[in-house]
């Protein structure tokens, strides 16, 4: 009976969550396909309308691809840095990871705005003057998701004891070069695909640093959902469905194309 009672509990406690944090989502999601919905518990008629209009609005489909390849540079940048610099400090300079650590955790001791305000007086004059511009925008994207990826990798690492791994592939005969890409990449490839998802979702949904950024010169789907709320409800909902629609899909083709190119890398 106590282990009935044990696991009802924490079943209970997961269902209450999923429906807390659900229940936004749903109510947006109903409102985005609501003809008229003011009096009653459900709508009194459904329409597309909404999505209609946002699909033929093209500043929508340019402020989605802007956001997608911004993430993207972004993300891709960070990964090709990081993931060597993590493995080299890991594994022969382990000394330096509390640096590191206190290194990457400052984006999260420095507010959005304060950090804007800060880039912009940076870069706004001098020889670097690219406020405003997707360069600087790009540049914050990786300061912000250091600790994402860091933290990431690193426990990726330690979870499949790296230096063990490549001890044991250079005593085989392995160089360094191919240890790492044959033996340590592919244990080390799921958490990632974890990390770069998380950093993706967390960029895709930033707003106030790049609304203070570029909000003025370049138009994300941030940006672009921000001032279209003002103008219609329903088009608002639409565009936040489709959002994360856009959002669940694109990391599920991504978790697919990593479980391949891990099983690919494995096979080698």
């Amino acid at each position: 009976m106590n282990i009935r009672k044990a696991g009802f509990a924490p079943r209970t406690f997961m269902l209450l969550l999923m429906v807390y944090l659900l229940l936004p989502l749903l109510a947006t999601g109903i409102y985005a396909f609501a003809q008229d919905w003011q009096n009653t518990l459900l709508p009194r008629a459904w329409t597309l309308n909404w999505f209609g209009e946002m699909f033929e609005d093209i500043r929508f489909l340019e402020a989605l691809w802007t956001s997608l390849y911004l993430c993207l540079i972004s993300v891709v940048l960070s990964l090709a840095v990081m993931l060597p610099a993590v493995f080299v400090i890991t594994l022969y300079f382990p000394r330096w990871e509390s640096f590191m650590k206190g290194i990457v955790v400052l984006p999260y001791a420095v507010p959005g705005v304060v950090a804007a305000v800060g880039l912009i007086r940076t870069y706004s004059s001098g020889p670097f003057d690219i406020a405003g511009t997707a360069y600087l925008l790009v540049g914050a994207y990786f300061v912000v998701i250091l600790p994402y990826m860091y933290q990431g990798i690193r426990n990726s690492l330690l979870t499949v004891n790296a230096v063990e791994l490549l001890h044991a592939a250079e005593l085989l005969g392995a160089r360094r070069r191919t240890a790492f890409v044959n033996v340590i990449l592919p244990n080390i490839w799921p958490g990632v695909i974890v990390s770069t998802l998380l950093s993706f979702s967390v960029l895709f949904g930033e707003f106030v640093l790049t609304n203070m950024l570029v909000g003025g010169h370049i138009q994300t789907i941030q940006v672009y959902l921000y001032q279209r709320v003002g103008e219609s409800g329903h088009l608002a909902s639409a565009i936040a469905i489709s959002y994360f629609l856009f959002i669940l899909i694109l990391s599920m083709v991504l978790m697919k194309l990593g479980k391949k190119m891990g099983g690919a890398l494995r096979d080698e």
